[in-house]
């Protein structure tokens, strides 16, 4: 059934819910995925080195995840409405300090605000949908988390013609207002389920616990943090290619370069970056339905080693335009699929009371994964003279990822099931 009925009579369109969560993801999109556009020329304006200016990446990440737990609490407690409605004021403030920041340090703190906006509107919108969708966890999640990905596909070429022709800051401004406004206005819409207006799957594909875990047992379980551990490698991975796009194009020398895809012509960094964004979107939700039908682990062995595949790619072919576009593009869609397929997990094996915190624990991962993404890319790159040691470290990190994925966590999560539905069984007889 579309719509669900409220434990006060009222109905309530689940699909609306996760629209509306949708819509609030594309309006925070650019504050990751936009960020390689304002890097050269913040470097160029101010001087900065390019490991400094990414610095401000890194604290956004990790501001913008390891904040998520307590913002999870906040919607577990008292719902997703005033959360969301937060995040879109503090995402504008954001913006709006990168535009006037003339030190090093003012852009330091536009990032921890930044990614404060960020992780409010990306936690709530990610957790209500689990909630919602109990029968396409994996689905939900994805098409939420695909907002987010694919979100500043559009706004490439606006974003970029903003900054040439009125300069960064401009752009900062206008588009860190623009989408805070938009999220204000959507926030009033989202709601949590009430008790029993959401019905369990009759019979899911993937397992799912029948106990609810709180976030302190969780983190007592070794399940969680093989998940953990997962989360890192593969989004360190990611991180490390994508957050570095504007410049790895610049220094092959193929960022002003025109490139003809699909019949149209372009920029290879344009091009590039609005393929890698739908791409980046597209795969979640694929993944996601993907995971709904085949398992969770298998899943994440295919995309997982797919994006080792491209990372190695990059290595021989990525000087090439069309090559550049197509590898990136996939090193995308086998990326952007951990936001769908790890909150989607996390989920099964936890239960969904505490959906909210307990795969806004798991999203810190995002951000330990940060320290990786951009500085330490920057100095790889310095001591080594090229990106290939970029691509060469994300190529095994996937790799091995793939590999714990059939071999590690899917008989830990096999076990954990087991476990449950043993200590389940011993509480009925005991009845």
């Amino acid at each position: 059934m579309v719509a669900q009925t409220s434990a006060q009579g009222a109905p309530t369109n689940r699909w609306l819910q996760l629209f509306v969560g949708v819509a609030c993801m594309v309006m925070i999109a650019n504050l990751q995925y936009g960020w390689t556009y304002f890097v050269n020329p913040m470097k160029e304006a101010n001087s900065w080195a390019l490991a400094a200016i990414q610095v401000a990446f890194s604290i956004f990440v990790l501001t913008e995840t390891w904040l998520i737990p307590i913002e999870g609490w906040f919607v577990d407690k008292f719902g997703p409405r005033a959360v969301v409605m937060a995040g879109g004021v503090i995402v504008a403030i954001g913006w709006t300090l990168n535009s006037i920041a003339a030190s090093l340090p003012i852009l330091y703190f536009a990032a921890i605000v930044s990614g404060i906006g960020a992780g409010c509107v990306y936690g709530t919108c990610v957790g209500n949908a689990l909630k919602w969708f109990a029968d396409r966890r994996g689905l939900a999640a994805g098409l939420t988390a695909g907002g987010f990905g694919a979100g500043a596909a559009a706004t490439v070429i606006p974003i970029i013609n903003t900054i040439n022709t009125y300069g960064y800051r401009k752009a900062f401004l206008w588009f860190g207002l623009g989408q805070g406004i938009i999220i204000l206005l959507l926030s009033p819409l989202l709601k949590a389920p009430q008790p029993g207006e959401v019905a369990p799957p009759k019979k899911p594909k993937v397992g799912q616990s029948a106990r609810d875990f709180s976030p302190g047992e969780m983190l007592k379980t070794p399940l969680f943090w093989a998940l953990y551990l997962m989360f890192t490698m593969v989004a360190a991975g990611g991180l490390m290619a994508t957050a570095q796009l504007g410049p790895i194009a610049r220094d092959f020398g193929l960022d002003k370069m025109q490139v003809v895809f699909l019949g149209i012509a372009g920029t290879t960094l344009v091009m590039a970056g609005i393929v890698d964004n739908i791409l980046n979107g597209i795969a979640r939700p694929f993944f996601g339905w993907v995971s709904d039908n085949i398992g969770r682990e298998p899943t994440m062995f295919i995309a997982f080693g797919g994006g080792a595949l491209a990372m190695w790619g990059l290595t021989a072919f990525g000087r090439q335009p069309l090559s550049f576009v197509l590898l990136f593009g996939m090193i995308y869609f086998t990326w952007g699929e951990i936001y769908s397929l790890f909150p989607a997990t996390c989920t099964d094996a936890f239960g969904a009371k505490y959906a909210a915190t307990n795969a806004g624990l798991l999203y810190t991962a995002k951000g330990a994964a940060a320290i990786f993404g951009g500085p330490l890319a920057a100095w790889l790159v310095s001591l080594t003279g090229g990106w290939e040691s970029v691509f060469w470290v994300s190529a095994v990190m996937d790799l091995a990822a793939a590999v714990m994925a059939l071999l590690v966590l899917r008989p830990m999560r096999v076990a954990h099931h087991a476990s449950i539905s043993t200590m389940h069984a011993a509480a009925q007889a005991a009845k």
